[in-house]
């Protein structure tokens, strides 16, 4: 059974989310250094995968 209670995010609603251009937050999906989703033309991205995005960012910045 699909868990339906995961929330999951738009490529633009991640860039204004972090105040980036949508091109940064495609150029990440691609490089596949943020888990999407391909639903018909568009990405989506789980909210569960863009925390550890933005937890690999934070530790990567502490070193």
């Amino acid at each position: 059974m699909i868990n339906m209670e995961n929330k999951y995010y738009s490529i633009k609603e991640i860039s204004k989310l972090l105040k980036v251009s949508y091109l940064t937050i495609f150029r990440l999906v691609k490089e596949n250094k943020i888990v999407a989703y391909k639903v018909g033309k568009q990405y989506r991205i789980k909210e569960s995968d863009f925390n550890n995005y933005l937890l690999t960012i934070k530790n990567s910045n502490n070193i």
